[in-house]
């Protein structure tokens, strides 16, 4: 049994001049990472690593998750791949990923995670939010073999206000 928490980052700033792979998160962007976050680690989910695309916002939406559930940063890998917005990267990533973990956190981009949730998820949704937080659990011993799995989390900031 593998587990996979996919979670869009949060929403960011388009008020600094910068190219879209360092824009940095706004105000409620931090504010959802932080509500998130806080509210998973009530979860105590057992994560044995993280990928995170190496894009600014991705990069510090993560930052809130890997401190509120105490991640040690040896169990996080950047990865520009995942700097990905139709999925193909993604599902790939994730298939590449060691089979002797169980439990992978991944945080990426719109609309590769929506793609991803709606391929391998169970539970169709339309468009994952900013910060939307999507567990799938599938039955398979090796990543390589993803196939469709079950939605049991859905959780979106708007869940939490």
């Amino acid at each position: 049994m593998k587990t996979l928490t996919l979670i869009r980052h949060a929403k960011s700033s388009w008020e600094y001049d910068v190219i879209d792979h360092e824009r940095p998160l706004n105000k409620r962007g931090i504010n959802d990472a932080k509500l998130l976050s806080s509210y998973l680690k009530r979860l105590n989910p057992q994560v044995d690593l993280v990928f995170c695309s190496d894009a600014t916002r991705t990069k510090a939406t993560a930052a809130f998750f890997i401190e509120s559930l105490c991640i040690d940063l040896e169990q996080v890998i950047y990865n520009y791949e995942l700097y990905d917005f139709d999925g193909r990267s993604l599902q790939k990533v994730i298939q590449e990923c060691p089979d002797a973990v169980n439990y992978l956190m991944v945080f990426a981009h719109n609309h590769a995670v929506t793609s991803f949730v709606n391929t391998f998820g169970c539970k169709y949704i339309e468009n994952v939010p900013t910060c939307g937080l999507i567990t799938i659990k599938f039955d398979i011993d090796r990543w390589q073999d993803l196939k469709q799995g079950t939605t049991t989390k859905t959780i979106f900031p708007r869940d939490l206000k």
